[in-house]
């Protein structure tokens, strides 16, 4: 029961990891002069509202914007091993196919054994033995 439970927390576990190792995600973050606003990870963030407004003509004046976006890129594994059959030795090769095939026929049907007393009936019992010889085993 503990190893049936231990094993299906293992598996599980270990697929959770190789997805989480896998998958790629962006972190942002929006700061207000020194201050941390918002972070938001799968969606967009929440600005302050301080933002300047970008301006085409070039003849007023730009001022600096107080607001920061830092946007942190975390990548995923992207290329996995995968392993076949033939990439390996051949008595790796020989072991697994003489255990599928020793495994497969593990699980085959016995033959049907003959039971030499299935129709004998016991005889009635008239009197109890045990009671009368009064042997009893403790």
């Amino acid at each position: 029961m503990i190893q049936q439970l231990l094993h299906k927390f293992l598996s599980t576990t270990l697929a959770i990891v190789v997805l989480f190792s896998t998958v790629s995600f962006t972190i942002e973050k929006h700061y207000c002069g020194n201050t941390l606003v918002d972070t938001a990870i799968f969606s967009q963030v929440k600005k302050c509202g301080m933002e300047m407004q970008k301006e085409t003509s070039t003849d007023t004046l730009k001022k600096k914007s107080c607001c920061k976006d830092e946007i942190e890129v975390v990548k995923g594994q992207n290329e996995l091993k995968f392993s076949s059959f033939d990439d390996l030795a051949f008595h790796q090769q020989l072991f697994i196919a003489s255990f599928v095939y020793y495994y497969t026929n593990l699980f085959d049907g016995l033959p049907q054994l003959i039971i030499p007393h299935k129709n004998y009936s016991p005889p009635n019992l008239v009197v109890d033995i045990q009671v009368l010889d009064q042997v009893f085993i403790i």
